[in-house]
């Protein structure tokens, strides 16, 4: 029987709003009121012990809401739902791709596959699902207490999260211009041994995942450290350590022995050609701002952007060259509208400017950037992307649309998964 998790409600904080509503509300009887409708987070502790005996169930797709990390597997799609877990769409035509199932996963942020077995985070615990039969996926394996940062008393596994609600109220001004300062915008990679690393088959994520694989290794970021595990047996995830990084880490990506993880204030170069105990080979440092980044054998294209998180940032791209990795240097920066993830193919670096939309550039002269630039498609609200061997996909506000990339300066449409959509003022 399934189980229901149990919600803790902190009490003196909604006393205090209530409070807050009391003192603020006007006299006046005749002023003219109006609906608004607008999303919040409202903050709630959970019990671990509570989430962990409750079953997780497959269910049927129920569509789209707030679409998250994108990741693809082979012919599969997966689409996170930021907390509430991950969508999987069969994407063997990009033209038509199909829903096939929902894995609710409490306090799920991001992902990765490795040779058919998905690790997702779940709060504090790293679950371990296989997905072989991708229409009967079983959790194999949950280990514990790994992201254990979120714990605010650890003796009685308690967490605080935020779950995100769409409210309606009557008001004569909008909620938010009564300086509210509680609501807050929800946040803007089989069993047995498959083998060594030779062997095993990964997955392929975006410029903004906090998971990556690489040399049969898991590497999860939080917002201070670098978490490794040992996947050589893939359905057995081994914790090995925790390397601090400092604050502000956004994001990870890999490239030949390299990890590259971006931060807020900086871009850390890792090496992992020892990938049990990844080594620090350089800092790069840049102004305050939000920085995915991706990289070739030459560059590193960094995105820097203004946002609620980094609001004294800059909104540009950065080219930095990483032919010595241990001094790398900034040749140029172009100026962007509100970059965010990004993508690159060949000579091709796709960029996601948020509701801007998206822009495309050819980079075989990393100086000339801004005199090459491709498209821009203003009607693709876009915050992140993969370049396919199928298609490129791109998530947005709207949801996920896939693109025929193959005449890289003429991007063609295919198909659009889009988003159920709630009106918010």
């Amino acid at each position: 029987m399934k189980k229901r998790l149990q919600l803790i409600v902190s009490w003196p904080v909604f006393f205090i709003l209530a409070t807050i509503l009391f003192i603020t509300l006007p006299s006046c009887q005749d002023e003219v009121k109006s609906t608004f409708t607008y999303r919040a987070s409202i903050p709630v502790f959970l019990e671990m012990h509570s989430i962990r005996e409750a079953d997780i169930i497959i269910q049927p797709s129920p569509g789209l809401d707030d679409p998250g990390k994108i990741y693809l597997y082979g012919d599969f799609l997966f689409i996170n739902e930021p907390q509430k877990g991950i969508h999987i769409w069969d994407n063997a035509n990009p033209s038509n791709p199909s829903p096939i199932s929902f894995i609710p996963i409490p306090g799920n942020v991001d992902l990765a596959i490795n040779s058919e077995m998905l690790y997702a985070d779940s709060y504090v615990d790293l679950l371990v699902f296989d997905i072989s039969d991708i229409f009967n996926i079983s959790l194999v394996k949950r280990v514990e207490d790994v992201f254990e940062q979120m714990y605010i008393d650890r003796s009685t596994a308690t967490i605080i999260t935020y779950k995100d609600t769409v409210i309606t109220t009557e008001s004569e001004v909008a909620p938010w211009g009564r300086g509210w300062s509680w609501v807050l915008a929800f946040s803007d990679a089989s069993s047995g041994n498959r083998g060594a690393a030779a062997s095993q088959s990964y997955g392929q994520g975006g410029s903004m995942a906090r998971f990556t694989l690489l040399n049969a290794h898991l590497y999860a970021v939080d917002e201070s450290s670098l978490r490794v595990f040992d996947v050589i047996k893939t359905d057995d995830p081994q914790h090995l350590r925790n390397i601090n990084l400092g604050w502000g880490i956004e994001t990870i990506f890999p490239f030949q022995d390299k990890l590259f993880i971006g931060s807020n204030t900086g871009m850390y170069i890792y090496d992992a050609s020892v990938a049990s105990e990844p080594k620090e080979m350089a800092v790069y440092q840049h102004v305050t701002a939000c920085d995915p980044v991706v990289v070739n054998e030459k560059y590193a294209f960094v995105t820097l952007r203004t946002g609620r998180m980094c609001p004294m940032g800059v909104d540009e791209l950065q080219v930095i060259d990483i032919q010595n990795p241990y001094s790398p240097k900034l040749l140029k920066a172009y100026p962007m509208l509100n970059p965010h993830g990004l993508a690159l193919s060949g000579d091709y670096l796709y960029v996601a400017e948020g509701k801007h939309g998206m822009k495309s550039f050819l980079v075989a002269d990393v100086l000339a950037i801004d005199q090459n630039q491709l498209e821009f498609l203003k009607s693709m609200p876009s915050v992140d992307m993969i370049p396919g061997p199928k298609s490129l996909i791109v998530i947005g506000a709207d949801g996920v649309c896939q693109f025929d990339y193959s005449t890289p300066d003429a991007l063609k449409p295919l198909s659009c998964i889009k988003v159920k959509k709630t009106v918010i003022v």
